[in-house]
């Protein structure tokens, strides 16, 4: 058995300790060289989407990015912190794009030419609310062309990637495509008239994220053609649409055009701007939009005033579980479409369901379906019937997104609607026809001949209110700025964005945003919430009744003490008290709706707070049974070790 003095005890002790600090030391080194990291959500939130490295591979020149951070004493922490988040993703686009990406980090101070940089890059300062100006911006450029993210936000921190892809992919394409955007809402905005009362609107959120890709172009609901120049057809809620304009949208799918259609049974947003004093006017008024020419003609039908009821998507507001209101989250959605693949959830109001079969040629694709208990009910109904009538169950099963593509059929086999459809030099009406001949593209003198069907892609969504701001996205309030921050409440505005990107820009893109909107509910705890409220939801309205009741008498014998012309008499003893009854019952019941209301809000706290608990728990409890586990193991074979 080897002996050590304490001189050499304490000596070996102290190496040791030394030779684990070096060791640590240079394994945090090794660490910091190597960027590594552990994603464990479900959606892979911090790890380059493919999408991102497909961009970056398609690199052949090099890309600078220009990073500009305010590096003095005056920058908090927060934003320091963050901003060191930028620089860990910055570098990997740096390794994923093998060299291509450049990466540059600037701090411009006052005077110094990082700042003037910034300036020329389109990177302003951001005033801090003690007056202080700071940078957190960057630029991407290659060659003349340059895409600015002039902040770079926490808050939109599950959209910094896709911000980053769409710069670097905004640089890659020298122009931005074209696309028609059709709608009776005033989706660009609209400026106010003060001195006749009406009020002002600032553009959509989804419309201006869209004009920052490509080049928006409106186009009115009564247009008898499209702009050749136009790739893709945006229409969200086409209210009277005229015969002429859907001719002039059936011979551009058969051209080749793609088409993206927002339409709605019943749009409680034109409702409620129907409602609202001072509201500019558009469109024609209409609550439901269709294309019932092109579809009928492509098999499906669409009904008016016919909304989507389904329990088992349901959404939770505010106020309740209102029918109608959907909040469809990934089983709802195909998990085989790209486009909506990894889209999270999407909110619906009041939302139509597309039936029928395609025609021959044409193939569909689901995009977002109900479950097997959904059913269709009159939108207006739901507002005013009960809740027994509302939730009445159904049996089928909807479909609220759906692609079609294929060889798509003409709607108007007959011509352009009203056109003079009689033959140079042919009597119409006893006199002659004119003799001028059409103006066509081509001036060959001869009038084009309408087109009888044609290859193409359409996609198809229930709903347009889906899209409306207080709808689509949430507002926060820049803690260090002060200034408002929009962020995606759900994956509508995902929706409609990957659309146009898959059919008109880089579809690359889709994978990237749909990760930002991820919404992921806790079906099992609202379903178990669902059956504690349901339990209590006879009682309550028993109750409900019988204080209505009570009100009722109670108001007919208030009523009684008073004769014509306002002359009081006198109630007998019985009415009195019969009347002192019935104020002690009206006490009683609203007595008990409360103790029953307490009751249910106390088990659904209870509910949460179990899971609450369990969460919290579930980690130490598990670090500490491994511990013991762990513990006992060793403990055993020392025994074991000592035996032998």
């Amino acid at each position: 058995v080897l002996e050590f003095s304490p001189m050499k005890k304490l000596f070996y002790s102290g190496a040791g300790v030394a030779a684990v600090f070096l060791l640590l030391v240079g394994l945090n080194f090794l660490a910091g060289r190597t960027p590594l990291r552990l994603d464990l959500t479900e959606e892979k939130a911090f790890t380059l989407s493919a999408g991102t490295r497909s961009i970056l591979s398609r690199l052949d020149t090099p890309v600078q990015v220009r990073l500009y951070v305010t590096q003095d004493a005056g920058m908090p922490p927060q934003l320091r912190q963050y901003a060191r988040q930028v620089e860990d993703l910055l570098e990997e686009y740096r390794q994923a794009s093998h060299g291509k990406l450049i990466i540059r980090k600037l701090d411009p101070q006052p005077d110094s030419e990082a700042e003037d940089s910034a300036r020329l890059d389109g990177v302003v300062p951001q005033m801090l609310s003690n007056g202080e100006a700071v940078y957190l911006g960057l630029s991407v450029s290659l060659l003349d062309r340059k895409e600015a993210i002039p902040l770079l936000s926490p808050e939109r921190e599950r959209l910094l990637e896709y911000d980053l892809s769409r710069a670097i992919s905004r640089v890659l394409h020298d122009e931005k495509p074209v696309i028609g955007v059709m709608s009776a809402f005033p989706l660009a905005g609209q400026q106010g008239i003060p001195m006749m009362g009406m009020r002002g609107e600032p553009a959509w959120v989804f419309y201006r994220e869209l004009q920052r890709d490509f080049t928006l172009r409106e186009v009115p609901l009564d247009a008898d053609s499209i702009d050749p120049e136009i790739r893709v057809m945006l229409l969200v809620h086409p209210a009277g649409l005229e015969e002429k304009t859907a001719f002039a949208l059936d011979q551009f799918v058969l051209g080749g055009g793609k088409l993206v259609a927002f339409l709605d049974p019943f749009s409680v947003v034109a409702q409620g701007r129907q409602q609202q004093p001072g509201m500019m006017p558009s469109g024609g008024g209409e609550t439901a939009s269709d294309l019932a020419p092109l579809l009928k003609a492509w098999g499906l039908s669409f009904e008016e005033g016919e909304a989507v009821v389904d329990p088992e998507y349901t959404a939770r507001t505010v106020r309740g579980n209102p029918a109608g209101i959907l909040d469809l989250h990934a089983a709802a959605l195909s998990s085989e479409d790209i486009l909506t693949a990894d889209t999270g959830n999407l909110f619906m109001v009041y939302a139509g369901a597309f039936q029928g079969e395609p025609v021959k040629g044409l193939r569909s694709h689901p995009l977002v379906t109900t479950s097997g208990e959904a059913s269709l009910k009159n939108a207006m109904m739901l507002q005013t019937a009960s809740r027994e009538e509302r939730f009445a169950p159904g049996a089928a099963t909807c479909s609220l997104g759906l692609r079609l593509s294929g060889r798509f059929p003409t709607a108007f086999p007959d011509g352009k609607p009203g056109a003079d459809q009689t033959a140079a030099g042919e009597k119409k009406d006893g006199k002659p026809a004119d003799s001028e001949p059409a103006k066509t593209a081509d001036n060959t003198g001869k009038p084009a001949a309408p087109l009888k069907e044609g290859e193409s892609t359409v996609i198809l969504i229930g709903d347009a209110d889906m899209l409306y701001d207080p709808i689509a996205v949430t507002e926060q309030t820049n803690p260090f700025t002060g200034g408002r921050v929009l962020l995606p409440a759900n994956g509508n505005l995902s929706l409609v964005q990957a659309a146009i990107e898959q059919l008109a820009g880089d579809e690359n893109l889709i994978s990237v945003r749909s990760r930002a909107s991820r919404e992921r509910p806790f079906t099992v705890v609202q379903r178990m919430e669902e059956e504690a409220t349901e339990a209590y939801r006879s009682q309550i309205a028993e109750l409900e009744g019988s204080l209505a009741e009570t009100q009722s008498r109670l108001a007919a014998l208030e009523r009684g003490k008073e004769g014509e012309e306002g002359q009081r008499f006198i109630l007998s003893p019985e009415q009195q008290q019969e009347l002192e009854n019935f104020r002690k019952k009206e006490v009683e019941v609203r007595r008990k709706l409360k103790e029953v209301r307490r009751n249910l809000r106390a088990e659904s706290d209870a509910l949460r707070n179990r899971f609450l608990w369990l969460n919290m728990a579930l980690m130490p409890v598990g670090v500490t049974l491994a511990g013991l586990i762990l513990a006992v193991h060793r403990r055993t074979r020392r025994h074991r070790n000592s035996r032998s």
